[in-house]
């Protein structure tokens, strides 16, 4: 395994890390990190905090999956099977982007790249951790 893959998935595991606590710790409104702009207002209370709730469950999964890149940064052998299952769902992510009702910001210079990521460059780290490292049968 080289020393490139490794760094490669810290990288990416650091990134979804903060992505996953700017999420999980602030919720739809998020903390911030990715830019401050007020873009919502809340007209029922209640239902907000019941799907600010969901969201921020979301969220949590996403640093979730960010701490398991970082782990398999150490522990590829070991993580190889989460890890490809985690790209696939990233996958699978990228692929719900299409079910918006406008595809227009998907196109833009704020999406394009998560989208790009999600689709081509997850799957490739994918196939590159399939090629670097042994299948083992449990």
């Amino acid at each position: 395994m080289t020393v490139i893959l490794k760094a490669i998935l810290a990288l990416a595991g650091l990134g979804i890390v903060f992505l996953g606590l700017n999420i999980g710790f602030g919720g739809i409104q998020t903390l911030g990190l990715q830019g401050n702009g007020a873009f919502i207002e809340v007209t029922d209370p209640s239902l907000f905090s019941i799907r600010d709730s969901h969201v921020r469950f979301i969220g949590g999964v996403w640093l979730g999956v960010g701490l398991l890149f970082v782990a398999a940064a150490f522990r590829l052998h070991q993580l190889r099977g989460a890890v490809l299952a985690a790209i696939g769902m990233i996958f699978i992510g990228g692929l719900a982007r299409f079910s918006a009702p406008s595809l227009v910001p998907l196109a833009g210079a704020d999406l394009l790249p998560s989208l790009l990521a999600e689709l081509l460059l997850f799957p490739l780290l994918g196939l590159w951790i399939v090629k670097a490292t042994p299948r083992t049968v449990a």
